[in-house]
């Protein structure tokens, strides 16, 4: 991982809402056991009822999770595509992956080696107290359907475009990242229309203009040049890989406005 507070911001700046940590060195060699990790398959069991999601917060999480990949199983059958899951896993301090060693510090990522989504709970309360972003159910459900929006890309061929080690602005880095932002908002459009599969009612009863500036604003949390600023108090787009808080928040909104996965091409 790199020592000194260099490799700290390094590790900040490159992985919240991000990919699998072996583009970032993360660890190598054997992973260690977790320090705590559960399947999402697991917490489901005693998630049933709408209430359970509104009183448990991985209750919640599972809720969405399940919902995002209703919604891309749909919508990839639609275009003659299928869709292949990709499991969720609940972890704290650490967790090994086939991407190598993750810790807690990593936040919210996706390995395409196993084609897992990893989630780390006490990142939604880091987005807040950290990152000064807000917070709220919808919050928590952006960066989920952020991180299998990164999935998506993974079945596309879309995310190995971002492993060829650059930075910056324009680079492929942050236009994958924009991407997977602009699929979330894609989601949450249809998050309160489509029925969900086990319910027959749409996962989100509503989303009101306050759940949407929560998403916006976490989506602005997480942007390199606010994470910059805070750390090291300047701005270097020339080391962006995730992109400015004004793209992360505009291309959320281009999804969610417009429904559309043909409007998420940001590598043109």
């Amino acid at each position: 991982m790199g020592g000194g507070i260099a490799g700290v911001i390094a590790l900040l700046l490159g992985l919240f809402f991000g990919v699998g940590p072996e583009e970032l060195g993360l660890s190598e060699g054997s992973p260690e056991p977790a320090a705590s990790s559960t399947a999402a398959e697991g917490v489901a069991a005693s998630c049933r009822r709408g209430s359970d999601a509104n009183a448990r917060e991985d209750c919640r999480i599972v809720g969405v999770v399940n919902n995002v990949q209703d919604y891309w199983r749909a919508e990839f059958t639609r275009r003659g595509g299928r869709y292949q899951d990709a499991r969720t896993v609940l972890f704290s301090e650490r967790v090994g992956t086939a991407c190598g060693t993750a810790t807690s510090v990593v936040g919210p990522f996706y390995c395409p080696g196993d084609a897992r989504v990893y989630l780390d709970l006490d990142f939604f309360g880091e987005l807040r107290s950290r990152f000064g972003a807000r917070g709220g159910p919808f919050a928590q459900a952006y960066v989920v359907a952020h991180e299998y929006g990164h999935h998506v890309q993974d079945l596309t061929g879309t995310l190995r475009r971002a492993q060829d080690g650059r930075q910056g602005a324009g680079s492929n880095a942050v236009r994958v990242e924009l991407q997977a932002d602009c699929y979330a908002g894609v989601w949450a459009r249809h998050a309160t229309t489509a029925p969900d599969e086990r319910t027959g009612r749409p996962v989100l009863s509503e989303l009101t203009e306050e759940d949407v500036r929560d998403g916006l604003d976490a989506a602005a949390a997480v942007g390199d040049d606010r994470i910059q600023e805070r750390l090291q108090g300047r701005v270097t787009p020339e080391s962006w890989t995730h992109g400015s808080a004004e793209q992360r928040q505009g291309w959320f909104a281009t999804g969610y406005r417009t429904g559309d996965l043909a409007r998420c091409d940001t590598f043109r």
